[in-house]
């Protein structure tokens, strides 16, 4: 199974995120993952649907994958969707009433993801597949890049895809090359890469390297 890697933007370089972009386009990646953050959901805040915004005048082909940590992302939907989202993911755990959120990023044409917390059982999503197109699994606490990955994920992983043959699963947090094969052999179809992707050296050996495991 080929595994799509989705860089980060969270840990590029924040006052020059078109330069970061450009570095993902040149990758050869295909998607580009976009963290919100609301200082609530999570201890920490990032970018609103301006950034988005921007950043989709430079997209060329790349598939925005926004990551909603958000308390109450249904009130977001509509401008995160607008902005340039192909697909948004929201978190179970947030406050939000979840199936109706779900059909409402379908009803703006868009990919529809369910994310879970490391402390979150993986059996969550299972009422949920039929809804959505990608399951997305924490592989550390989110919030912050840089940290270590939760080895306890790769169970997650492997029980979803017994579970569901079909649906995509992404996993996000810590991941480096090794990681990233070990995912993928499992049953992952995205990885995210955030440190790893932006201090390769070569991020196109790095991209490549991972998607002809």
């Amino acid at each position: 199974m080929k595994i799509t890697v989705a860089p980060s933007i969270l840990a590029g370089d924040h006052s020059a995120l078109a330069n970061a972009m450009d570095r993902v386009i040149k990758s050869g990646a295909r998607w580009l993952h976009i963290d919100i953050m609301d200082g609530h959901f999570v201890p920490n805040l990032t970018f609103g649907p301006q950034t988005v915004r921007a950043l989709a005048r430079h997209k060329r082909d790349l598939f925005f994958d926004v990551h909603l940590m958000l308390m109450h992302p249904e009130y977001f939907i509509e401008a995160f969707a607008e902005a340039g989202a192909d697909l948004i993911s929201i978190h179970i755990e947030s406050r939000s009433p979840i199936e109706k959120t779900l059909l409402a990023i379908k009803q703006m044409g868009k990919k529809v993801g369910i994310a879970i917390n490391p402390e979150t059982a993986v059996e969550a999503i299972f009422p949920y597949v039929d809804r959505i197109d990608l399951a997305l699994i924490m592989g550390v606490h989110p919030g912050f890049c840089g940290q270590r990955f939760l080895e306890s994920s790769l169970e997650k992983i492997e029980v979803l895809r017994r579970y569901n043959r079909e649906i995509k699963i992404e996993i996000d947090g810590g991941m480096n090359r090794e990681y990233a094969r070990r995912c993928g052999r499992l049953g992952a179809d995205v990885v995210v890469t955030g440190a790893a992707f932006f201090e390769a050296e070569d991020p196109l050996e790095l991209v490549r390297g991972i998607e002809n495991e």
